[in-house]
This record gives structure tokens, C-alpha cells and sequence, in this order.
């Protein structure tokens, strides 16, 4: 089983380990999760005035943009966002709105950024979830703090890992595909290159000429060109809303693709995927999928 499912259940309170790994974990299904950080001190703690004292001018990275496209197709290219090193207490004044810019401003560097960059705030969170990793007998490999505009967007892709994404403060909004859905999800193979600030303070697309050609979703599921790609009018999206307080689980080979309130704060866990039989599914179905366009 891939996944089937019409909408998101809601759990009202965290499962046992047992429970979470036979229901959804193994199944492969979603579900949004109430009560299981409301004990985090980060839901009452991470205002802007808090995390001006606690993380202050330390230098950050953040991703910034000329459109709010990070990891996006744009102008046939797989483009990377600039990397810019800067203090956090600026960067909070441009999400504040406090200094314009025309650019679009994300804390979204994942490896394990919360841990790495922002070791501060961990005290706040938890180092992992309990009753996950109890689940999966093992720890998260990445820990990721998220914290941007509402210009910015993730594309439709999907990740190797079991993700419980917890929202803090703001809401998300996710638009999800089971793993079934592979067929009328169009992928193409693109350049890789990366915004760069010109001279003039404009952004210039850069080619990463020694790198490998990258396969991505050229697909905006939010206005998908069905004359283009007009199998992924079969797929089957579903839409729900993560807000403060409560966790999502999305499982492996979910494609996502992800907006936001204004300044939405959010921590999200790693968890490596097993590759099982339910993997195996899905390089078949990818398989069978490519060798179908050639034909």
C-alpha cells in the first residue's frame, strides 16, 4: 500500500510507538497530530523580541531569491537560491518588515540547521521525538529550523526520509501526493545553477556548469499547465493545514509542495527511510513510469 488515502486524518493526541509505526508508518499514510508539543516551551517562548536576544547578530544562513523559488525550474534551469551569510537580527527586520527588500528571505538551510546554526533554541524544542525514534529504533538524522516569508515556496519533490514537521508559530499549507501518483507527475532532467547577485543588486541565473544534470518537477500543482502535462489531471492532490501546535507526519515518497503565513516559525524531523518493500514499489512504479514516456 502506497498511501491511498481521501484526506488527512487528525490524531488528537501522540500515538504509543507501537501504534504510530503499525497505523501509519508502515501503510505509508499522513496524518496531522495534535498535542504532542504543546509541553514545548517554543510555542509560548519564540517571539521576535526572543529570538532577537537569544540568537541576536550571530551570522545565519538564508536563502534569498528573486521570486520566492528555492530548488525550483526557472528559465529551464534547476535553480539553487543564493546563500547569503548575514546576521539573524537583519534578517528578522526584513520578514518584520522593518527594512524593504525586493528579494524573498528564507531560513530554510536544512542538515540540520536548528542543531548546527541555531543551538540556542534547542532547549526549547526536543532533540528528537520520542516516541518516533522509538518507533523507528533510531535517531533523526537532520533537526531543521524554518522560518521565512509568505512569498516563500517549496516545489512539488519529494524526500527519502520520514518527516514529522511540528509548526510553531503561523500556519503551513501543504499540497500532498501519495507516491501512487507517480505516473502523472512529470519529471525532466535540467541544468543546475544558482541566483547570484549582480553589481547592480539584480539576480543573474549561474550555471553550475561541472555539475550533473538534476531530475525535478517542472509542475505548479497550484496552476498546473494540463495542456503540457495533461496526465496529472488523473493525480489525486490532497490539501491540508499544519498550524501552531500541531505536527504533521509525512512519509517517505510523499511528494510536497509547501506555502506559508508571514513569518510562520517551524521545526521539522529526519528520520532516514527504510528501504523495504514499500521502496521497492516505488522504483517499480518509477521504472515502468520512465520506460512508458520513451515509448
Amino acid at each position: 500500500e502506497l498511501g491511498l488515502t481521501e484526506s488527512v486524518p487528525y490524531l488528537d493526541r501522540p500515538p504509543s510507538p507501537l501504534e504510530f509505526y503499525r497505523e501509519w508508518v508502515s501503510p505509508n499514510k499522513p496524518c496531522i497530530i495534535q498535542n504532542a508539543i504543546s509541553h514545548w516551551p517554543a510555542l509560548k517562548k519564540w517571539t521576535s523580541a526572543y529570538l532577537r536576544e537569544v540568537v541576536g547578530a550571530k551570522v545565519v544562513s538564508v536563502a534569498v531569491t528573486p521570486n520566492g523559488y528555492a530548488d525550483a525550474v526557472f528559465q529551464d534551469r534547476f535553480v539553487m537560491p543564493e546563500e547569503r551569510q548575514m546576521p539573524f537580527v537583519d534578517f528578522l527586520d526584513i520578514v518584520e518588515k522593518k527594512v524593504t527588500s525586493p528579494n524573498v528571505f528564507y531560513v530554510q538551510k536544512q542538515c540540520s540547521n536548528l542543531t548546527k546554526e541555531f543551538p540556542e533554541l534547542v532547549c526549547d524544542v526536543e532533540p528528537d521525538i520520542p516516541w518516533m525514534s522509538e518507533a523507528l529504533g533510531k535517531k533523526p538524522d537532520a533537526v531543521n529550523f524554518w522560518l521565512g516569508e509568505s512569498a516563500a515556496v517549496t516545489s512539488l519533490h519529494k524526500d527519502h526520509y520520514e518527516n514529522l514537521y511540528c509548526v510553531i508559530s503561523g500556519e503551513k499549507h501543504f499540497l500532498l501526493h501519495p507516491p501512487s501518483d507517480r505516473p502523472f507527475i512529470p519529471y525532466e532532467l535540467y541544468q543546475p545553477a544558482t541566483y547570484q547577485v549582480s553589481e547592480d543588486g539584480s539576480f543573474e541565473v549561474v550555471d553550475e556548469k561541472s555539475a550533473n544534470k538534476v531530475p525535478w518537477i517542472p509542475l505548479d500543482p497550484l496552476n498546473p499547465n494540463l495542456e503540457q502535462y495533461p496526465e496529472y489531471a488523473q493525480a489525486k492532490p490532497l490539501q491540508c493545514t499544519v498550524k501552531a501546535g500541531e505536527m504533521l507526519y509525512l512519509p517517505s515518497l510523499w511528494f510536497h509542495h509547501v506555502q506559508q503565513s508571514h513569518g510562520c516559525i517551524a521545526v521539522n524531523y529526519w528520520y532516514d527511510m527504510e528501504y523495504d518493500l514499500k521502496y521497492s514499489y516505488y522504483q517499480l512504479l518509477d521504472s515502468l513510469t520512465k520506460a512508458m514516456e520513451v515509448l
